[in-house]
């Protein structure tokens, strides 16, 4: 299976209520093979038309801090916990994020293999991380089930809350580092010789 496959299921998908008032999907864009992938919350009113993600002014925001650290969209993966625009974009509800992510996203992943996946906004970090919370622990990486992830606020945050905009650049410029200590890491002979009594490994531990 491809991406490509992937988003074709999406189109057809009526999984969940939230294709009851769709323009397009938005299954997600970029490179296919990117080492950072980023995953929002839900698409907003610009998404569901042009079926793309991050088109609108959080969008354009997201591009300006991927330039800041050297990056384009097409070096990166985009994509949201939920492919349909949640009406008047309302949260999206639990059983539309497990849908979408249990049927499709996590697909995804497994085909990109993403060094680093940042999670933009407390919905997509709550899908991953258990027990965090995104005022106190964006801009730390964490290991989960093998997986790195990279916690932020949503870059539309910052267009409703200023403030914010200092601590979302931050942790991006953090953002090149955490991905070279992660392939760094990779690298790292594992040792032949296993504990006699290996302690039970923790579902989630910081970086």
């Amino acid at each position: 299976m491809e991406l490509e496959d992937i988003a074709n299921e999406i189109k057809k998908c009526t999984k969940c209520g939230l294709h009851k008032n769709r323009t397009n999907t938005v299954p997600g864009d970029g490179d296919s093979k990117a080492e950072i992938m980023f995953i929002g919350e839900g698409p907003g009113e610009k998404e569901d038309q042009q079926g793309l993600p991050f088109v609108g002014a959080a969008g354009k925001y997201l591009t300006e801090l991927l330039e800041m650290i050297g990056l384009d969209r097409s070096d990166v993966f985009i994509a949201n916990v939920v492919k349909c625009r949640p009406p008047k974009n309302r949260d999206p509800l639990p059983e539309e994020v497990e849908t979408c992510t249990t049927n499709y996203l996590f697909k995804q992943i497994d085909l990109i293999k993403p060094k680093v996946i940042v999670t933009l906004g407390r919905h997509s970090m709550n899908r991953f991380i258990e027990g965090k919370t995104i005022s106190q622990d964006h801009g730390k990486p964490f290991r989960v089930k093998g997986q790195v992830y990279y916690p932020i606020y949503h870059p539309a945050a910052a267009l409703y809350r200023g403030t914010l905009r200092a601590d979302i650049e931050a942790d991006f410029k953090k953002l090149p580092k955490v991905v070279e200590k992660v392939k760094a890491e990779a690298k790292k002979p594992k040792s032949a010789l296993l504990p006699d009594k290996p302690k039970k490994e923790k579902q989630q531990t910081l970086l």
